[in-house]
C-alpha cells in the first residue's frame, strides 16, 4: 500500500485534498491511503521518523519557521525515492519547487481532475521504477520493495509478505524472479527472500527470520548461493546466530 502524507496550514484545504485523494483511490482502484494530514512541518518530520512515506503533497507557504520547500529538501536528503508534489497559490514559487526534484506542481485551488491526472501519472511512473516499487499482479497495487520480507509460491498464487500485511496474486513465480532487484534471492523452490530484511538465519534448521516472527525456509539446493550472495552484499554471517559453514 502507498502512503500519502499531506501538509497544509489551512485545515479546510487539507481536509478537501484528503477527501479528493481518497475518492480517486476508490474510483481508480489504487491501493493507497492518506497516512497523515499535517498542519505543520514538525508533524511531518515526526511522522517520517517511524513510518514509511511514498508520496508527499506539500503546501509551499506553510506560514511557519520552515517552508514547504525547506521541508521537502530536508526529507529528500534522507529519502531519495519519495515523490514530492507541491501545492501553492503563488505561481512565482514554481521554479523554486522544482529544485527539490518535484514530481508535479498543483496550483490552488486544487481541482479533482487535475489531482487525478497527477496521481495516475505518478502510478505510471512507478511502473518504470522496478527497483523501488513492485507491481502486484495486474492491479494498481504497488509495494515498496523495502517493505517485502519474502515472496512465497502457494500453488498457482504468489504471496508477498510484508510487515503489515500479505498481498496475493496469480503470477508466474519464475518470471517474477527475473523482474526483482538483486537483493531478492531464491532461497527455496517456493520462496524468494529479501536479504536486506533478514534479521537472523538459523542454518541448523534452514530457516530465515524476519520481523514480526515471520520466517521462510532455505532449500539445500539454494543454501550455498544464498550465503555467498549475502557475503557479497557486505553482510557478515557473524551477524546471525549460526555462522555458515560451506562444507
Amino acid at each position: 500500500m502507498l502512503n500519502f502524507v499531506l501538509c497544509d496550514d489551512h485545515v479546510i484545504t487539507l481536509n478537501k485534498l484528503s477527501k479528493m485523494l481518497e475518492s480517486i483511490f476508490i474510483e481508480k482502484n489504487i491501493n493507497a491511503t492518506v497516512a497523515l494530514k499535517a498542519k505543520t512541518a514538525n508533524e511531518v518530520i515526526d511522522f517520517i521518523k517511524y513510518n514509511k512515506v511514498d508520496v508527499l503533497i506539500l503546501d509551499i507557504d506553510l506560514k511557519s519557521t520552515m517552508s514547504g520547500i525547506e521541508l521537502g529538501q530536508f526529507i529528500r536528503n534522507n529519502n531519495k525515492s519519495v515523490y514530492i508534489i507541491y501545492t501553492t497559490g503563488h505561481i512565482e514559487y514554481v521554479m523554486i519547487a522544482y529544485k527539490v526534484k518535484t514530481f508535479d506542481f498543483l496550483p490552488k485551488p486544487i481541482v479533482k481532475e487535475r489531482l487525478e491526472d497527477t496521481v495516475l501519472r505518478l502510478i505510471d511512473d512507478m511502473k518504470t521504477s522496478p527497483k523501488q516499487y513492485i507491481k502486484i499482479g495486474s492491479s494498481r497495487t504497488f509495494v515498496n520493495q523495502e517493505d517485502i520480507n519474502f515472496i512465497k509460491r502457494d500453488g498457482m498464487k504468489v504471496v508477498f509478505y510484508t510487515n503489515n500485511r500479505q498481498y496475493e496474486t496469480y503470477s508466474s513465480f519464475s518470471k517474477l524472479q527475473t523482474l526483482l532487484p538483486d537483493n531478492f534471492i531464491r532461497c527455496h523452490k517456493s520462496y524468494i527472500a529479501n536479504i536486506n530484511n533478514i534479521i537472523d538465519i538459523q542454518t541448523s534448521n534452514n530457516t530465515i527470520l524476519f520481523n514480526n516472527d515471520e520466517k521462510c525456509d532455505i532449500g539445500p539446493k539454494y543454501k550455498t548461493n544464498l550465503m555467498e550472495v549475502i557475503k557479497n552484499h557486505g553482510i557478515s554471517t557473524n551477524d546471525f546466530d549460526c555462522a555458515y559453514n560451506a562444507k
